[in-house]
């Protein structure tokens, strides 16, 4: 894309204080917001994994991202370049370039992520399928060979990594993406090689990683993860939190490594990050992923909370007489967990869209009132 019409810039402390500032304004109160690393986050963020590759599919997500930026509510928009075989992407491009065009908003108020590693196509060309648009733009050409496709159908090639976050700028219309997560990687290669092996070729990543944020096309790093951060520590599915950051420090020769996010599960079905104790950060063990990550100064955004509507069809106690929907008392128990910065929700429709600005102006609730809604869902 010609680079007249890439938007400049990323999410700063000033620009998202900003947004704050704009928002309270705006009836959203200033306890929806959280803090780390200097910038302001929305205590929720939206998810743009579901839907068709259709134009009207396009749309709505276009018009979700729009209204819910331009609300106050949200300032956390949570992609991947696989989401609707790119166009998840595109939708976010165009709805970011709509709003900074009609000034509601600059780029250095939104913060943006996105997600590589899956085998992905272009919906843009129907023809051609994600394994037939692999051999043809990196197979063919000896980018990547075939057997560096995992049997999850992940590719951590450095390589092949690279043009991804390429792709994925020119996707969005953006000079700099503000996250980059590896996508599902253990969970997907954990079959096929050994663990040592794992971390060799997690190593070689994030030197990719590293290398593109002296390039300024990626502010931050991390891994959006399905189960390694919610499984025992015996499990061979399991990854130490601790032992990535420490191949981050590799990567970048010391402690001013950009891996500083993680994204994983989190529901009132998949409770695990709050409830497995199954990590251990220095000499303190039995820790849960919230707390581990704490210590390790990492963020932690979740997805699924409504667990792609199931929850919606189940009981949920009554933990707070304020909450009148599902969708709120889900929602709402999720963004309070201490330690999280926000839970990424799915919408496309309006009415959607709507009942999550809606619960914006709630605030979160306080510790103790977590802990008591803890004992109601969990017990004790």
């Amino acid at each position: 894309m010609d680079s007249r019409f890439m938007i400049d810039g990323y999410a700063t402390a000033a620009g998202t204080n900003a947004y704050v500032r704009n928002a309270v304004r705006t009836g959203i109160p200033s306890e929806h917001f959280r803090t780390f690393d200097n910038l302001h986050f929305s205590s929720m963020g939206m998810g743009t994994y579901l839907g068709q590759t259709t134009d009207k599919d396009d749309r709505e997500m276009e018009e979700a991202v729009y209204a819910s930026i331009k609300s106050g509510a949200m300032n956390v928009v949570d992609t991947a370049i696989n989401y609707r075989a790119m166009k998840s992407e595109k939708s976010v491009g165009r709805a970011l370039s709509r709003l900074i065009n009609d000034g509601v908003v600059s780029r250095d108020q939104i913060f943006i992520s996105t997600k590589n590693g899956y085998v992905t196509n272009d919906a843009d060309y129907p023809g051609v399928d994600s394994m037939e648009y692999m051999k043809r733009m990196y197979i063919s050409n000896g980018i990547i060979r075939s057997e560096d496709i995992s049997s999850g159908y992940n590719v951590i090639h450095p390589s092949y990594i690279a043009r991804c976050i390429d792709k994925s700028l020119c996707n969005m219309r953006i000079n700099t993406i503000d996250l980059v997560y590896l996508h599902n990687a253990y969970e997907s290669w954990f079959n096929d090689v050994p663990r040592d092996k794992f971390m060799q070729m997690l190593l070689e990543v994030f030197r990719v990683y590293e290398k593109n944020r002296t390039l300024n096309k990626i502010r931050y790093y991390g891994m959006a993860t399905w189960t390694c951060f919610r499984v025992p520590s015996e499990s061979k599915e399991y990854l130490s939190l601790e032992q990535v950051l420490e191949t981050a420090e590799m990567a970048c020769g010391g402690k001013g490594h950009g891996f500083r996010f993680i994204q994983l599960p989190y529901n009132l079905v998949y409770n695990e990050a709050l409830l497995l104790r199954n990590q251990t950060v220095g000499s303190e063990e039995r820790l849960n992923i919230l707390e581990a990550a704490r210590k390790l100064n990492v963020g932690i955004f979740t997805s699924i909370p409504l667990f792609q509507a199931r929850l919606l069809n189940a009981e949920v106690p009554d933990y707070d007489t304020g909450l009148s929907t599902k969708v709120e008392k889900v929602v709402q128990f999720v963004r309070s967990t201490p330690n999280i910065i926000a839970p990424l929700i799915g919408q496309k429709s309006p009415v959607h869209v709507n009942e999550n600005i809606n619960l914006a102006k709630i605030p979160p609730m306080r510790d103790p009132e977590f802990s008591t809604a803890t004992k109601i869902l969990f017990g004790d």
